[in-house]
């Protein structure tokens, strides 16, 4: 017998991007539901306000049936258990990335031992867009709409 499998991929997601995207959907393929957990992050100041990244999460994973979008303000060890999860997924674009998730996933498993971190790849044509990216664009009005997916795109069009 299966048992039931939920993972968290946590993030600001400010905006949600392709890439994340990319990594929910084959996440979503892995697991039984995928938990896209958005950070209210004080520390990196978000772009956009913790409301508006769930709305746009909402919009860009309405198509995928096993994803369920949270906000939260707290240790994500602590949200793993309120979700009823012991695995973190995690992007990782470049090198760089993987220097700073390591630590974090080091981090996790010392505060909640039973914590897995996987990590995923995301395909090669989506594997330069970050969130920084689309706000650094949006600054200057550039065109953003193949980077983020359209519901996003006609959701900052809109609050912009």
């Amino acid at each position: 017998m299966k048992s039931f499998n939920r993972v968290i991929y946590p993030g600001t997601f400010d905006p949600i991007t392709n890439g994340h995207l990319d990594i929910i959907k084959r996440a979503s393929n892995m697991f039984d539901e995928v938990v896209v957990a958005i950070a209210v992050s004080r520390t990196k100041k978000p772009y956009f306000s913790l409301e508006k990244r769930i709305e746009m999460a909402e919009s860009a994973t309405s198509h995928i049936s096993n994803t369920k979008v949270v906000g939260f303000d707290n240790l994500l060890v602590n949200l793993c258990d309120e979700v009823g999860s012991n695995i973190i997924i995690r992007g990782l674009r470049a090198v760089s990335d993987f220097e700073y998730e390591l630590q974090m996933g080091y981090a996790n498993a010392s505060l909640k031992k039973e914590l897995e971190t996987i990590y995923l790849m995301p395909n090669l044509e989506h594997a330069f867009i970050s969130s920084s990216v689309v706000r650094s664009i949006l600054e200057f009005d550039g065109r953003i709409e193949h980077l983020v997916p359209e519901s996003v795109h006609q959701i900052i069009k809109e609050s912009c």
